[in-house]
């Protein structure tokens, strides 16, 4: 059997690549001898990669058989609407339990098995917490990402996890026991998980009874742990309050 030559691997990498990329990127439908021509690709070639880029569902054929993107990027737009609509649907609520606490107030969804933050309201102390909006988080360390186990919108993993504190998760086996907790309270709580001197608490989000999202503070563990119970219920008001809301505007969408 003939040994592959080196770098073939990334050489078909590569142009699938390019092909993908022009079809994007074009303003129009492309058909396919346009991308044989312009990338100089053999005929075989070239279709041979459309072919593999069309079945990962990252390109797809209109009714006249041209090139356009695929289900993917429909997909991903669609998810970047529904968090645009959530940010917005979230911003009274979020400003109002800021006000309330004092404290940072984020708003998570979970992707790509962890949690992203995608709206923040800083905090009105001087000492507050960072600015989290974008920033993958190892969910098993946040109490967003926590709420979001408990209620099965993320996957809970098995085996060994990273420990980023001396007070964080270590392993599947601790996560799953804590869930059922976590579900009885209606929120959840760190202290010192994601970060030495920084406590979170977090509830869910749903919509039309399935959680979406979580609702959480955070902020200097001397502020915020002592009252740990109080603060849960008051983080759980608002966000019921928050999934009423977008249950309210759904109904109205469809209707």
């Amino acid at each position: 059997m003939a040994t592959p030559a080196v770098g073939t691997g990334t050489q078909s990498i590569d142009r699938a690549a390019d092909l993908l990329a022009r079809v994007v990127r074009a303003p129009s439908p492309v058909t396919f001898t346009e991308l044989a021509e312009v990338t100089g690709l053999a005929r075989s070639t070239t279709s041979r990669l459309l072919s593999a880029l069309e079945r990962a569902d990252l390109l797809a054929r209109d009714e006249r058989a041209r090139w356009i993107p695929g289900a993917l990027f429909d997909h991903y737009a669609a998810r970047r609407s529904d968090d645009a609509h959530l940010v917005e649907a979230a911003d009274s609520t979020m400003r109002a339990l800021g006000d309330l606490t004092g404290e940072t107030v984020n708003l998570g969804v979970p992707r790509r098995g962890t949690v992203v933050q995608v709206a923040q309201v800083d905090s009105l102390y001087y000492l507050g917490s960072r600015d989290w909006v974008g920033t993958d988080v190892p969910a098993h360390c946040s109490a967003l990402g926590l709420v979001l186990y408990a209620y099965g919108a993320l996957p809970a993993p098995s085996g060994q996890l990273d420990a980023l504190t001396p007070a964080s998760l270590t392993t599947g086996a601790d996560l799953k026991a804590r869930l059922p907790g976590i579900r009885h309270d209606g929120f959840a709580t760190t202290v010192d998980e994601l970060e030495p001197g920084l406590t979170g608490v977090a509830a869910p989000i749903r919509l039309g009874g399935t959680v979406v999202a979580a609702l959480g503070i955070s902020g200097p563990t001397s502020r915020l742990a002592a009252d740990l119970r109080s603060t849960g219920t008051l983080v759980a008001a608002h966000a019921k309050a928050l999934s009423n809301r977008l249950d309210h505007h759904h109904q109205e969408g469809a209707a």
